[in-house]
C-alpha cells in the first residue's frame, strides 16, 4: 500500500488468521475470503470514487478561498454592489415621483368631478326653481343636496 500510495489494501485468503471467521480489517488491510472478495471490491470501488470526488472538490481550496476573499474585499465587488444599490435607489425615486404624479392627477380628476356634479346640481335646481313641479325630481341630485346641507 505504501509503495503504490493506495488508500485501501485487500488480502484474499483461503485461511483466516486465528480468531477470525469472516471478512475483517486488520492494521488497515481488509482480509477476505474469495467469496467475499467480489462484494468488497464493489464497496471499495465506490469508496475510492467518493474519495476521489472529495479530493477533487478540495483541490485548490485554499487558493479559491484567498481569491474569493480578495474579490469580496476588493474594489470591483464594492463597485458592483454600489451599482446594484444605485439601480434600486433610482427605481425607488422613480416610483415616488410616479406616486406623486398619480395622486396629483387623481386629486385633479376628483375636483373636476365634484365641480361637474355641483354645476349639474345648480343647473337642475335653477331649472326646477323656474319650472316648478312640472320637472321631475332626480333622486341622485336630491341625495347630493341632502348631503351638502349636512
Amino acid at each position: 500500500m505504501l509503495e503504490k500510495a493506495a488508500d485501501f489494501g485487500v488480502l484474499v485468503t483461503e485461511v483466516y488468521p486465528k480468531g477470525v471467521d469472516k471478512m475483517t480489517l486488520i492494521d488497515g488491510i481488509w482480509v477476505v475470503s474469495i467469496e467475499e472478495f467480489q462484494g468488497i471490491c464493489f464497496v471499495l470501488r465506490e469508496s475510492v470514487l467518493l474519495l476521489n470526488n472529495y479530493a477533487t472538490s478540495q483541490e485548490n481550496k485554499g487558493e479559491k478561498m484567498l481569491m474569493l476573499y480578495s474579490y469580496l474585499t476588493g474594489n470591483e465587488f464594492r463597485l458592483q454592489v454600489e451599482a446594484v444599490v444605485e439601480g434600486f435607489m433610482q427605481m425607488n425615486i422613480d416610483l415616488q415621483k410616479e406616486m406623486v404624479a398619480t395622486q396629483s392627477l387623481w386629486k385633479r380628476r376628483q375636483k373636476q368631478l365634484e365641480k361637474v356634479l355641483l354645476n349639474t346640481n345648480h343647473l337642475f335646481s335653477s331649472i326646477k326653481g323656474i319650472a316648478g313641479e312640472s320637472i321631475s325630481s332626480i333622486k341622485l341630485l336630491e341625495l347630493n343636496e341632502s348631503k351638502q346641507s349636512e
